[in-house]
């Protein structure tokens, strides 16, 4: 029998570091299995979706840059992600062949803010897709506000808003920053290989959070900016480690190991 396998796509896709993580607590687990990263364009989504249906090996996958929202033409959707995220990040398949879409991005960007306290403070938040998506819904469910998204399209991130009942407006990446207790920058700007995110973080308060989901590098510019104003900061790792996790469960039935000595070694691991 082959050993069960899941998988993350993406274009690009060599930047991830999912493999490393999922393949360290199997490895820690000693469970037989694989997890791969696979490089799927925007116009093989369908063909890779349906080659990987046949296959009973085939557990899921995740789902990063630039393919969250697209995904969902080909899934089936029993826990409505479309109509209340509005992005799928993780695919899962079960024995009978049936293909079903989730999204852990929500509850791996929350945990690590989880102890924040956050409702009806001023928010920031960078991007309008997939991930923003996630960001917007979880920050929703705790009742933050006013949020003001930064984005270059302002029409998107005016719906994006409405979609998630936020109160709030919408500026360009030109206008300064709000003074706000949370900024969350949720775009590839920053990534290797990406043009890099340049905000002036003087209008953010002292005890102002800075958090950047990019974790190549772990340490963007804006994360040092961050620091060097000795502002808190939250990297990307945090919320793939998170979503990670909640993704490996589904993919392979138990609980990768999250105590503490083991996230250690797999943040060194990372960012060896």
């Amino acid at each position: 029998m082959t050993a069960p396998y899941a998988e993350v796509i993406g274009d690009p896709i060599g930047h991830s570091k999912s493999p490393t993580i999922h393949k360290f607590w199997l490895d820690r687990l000693r469970l037989v299995g694989d997890y791969r990263a696979v490089r799927v364009v925007m116009d093989d989504i369908g063909a890779y979706i349906s080659n990987r249906r046949a296959d009973p090996a085939w557990r899921g996958c995740n789902i990063t840059i630039p393919h969250k929202i697209a995904i969902m033409d080909y899934i089936g959707d029993p826990g409505s992600v479309r109509d209340s995220i509005g992005a799928m990040n993780t695919v899962l398949r079960d024995s009978a062949g049936v293909l079903t879409g989730t999204n852990t991005d929500a509850g791996g960007f929350f945990a690590p803010i989880a102890q924040l306290a956050l409702a009806g403070k001023p928010v920031a938040v960078v991007g309008t897709g997939g991930a923003a998506h996630a960001v917007l819904f979880a920050l929703s469910r705790v009742g933050v506000g006013p949020v003001t998204v930064l984005a270059r399209n302002p029409l998107k991130a005016a719906r994006l808003l409405a979609r998630f009942g936020l109160t709030g407006n919408v500026q360009t990446l030109s206008v300064p920053l709000p003074p706000v207790a949370l900024l969350v920058q949720a775009t590839q700007l920053g990534m290797v290989g990406q043009p890099p995110l340049d905000l002036d973080l003087s209008p953010l308060p002292d005890e102002a959070v800075v958090y950047d989901l990019v974790y190549a590098p772990v340490v963007t510019r804006l994360l040092a900016a961050a620091a060097a104003r000795r502002l808190e900061t939250v990297d990307g790792l945090e919320m793939l480690i998170g979503q990670a996790a909640l993704a490996f469960e589904l993919f392979f039935g138990v609980e990768p190991p999250r105590d503490v000595d083991a996230d250690d070694e797999l943040r060194i691991l990372l960012t060896s």
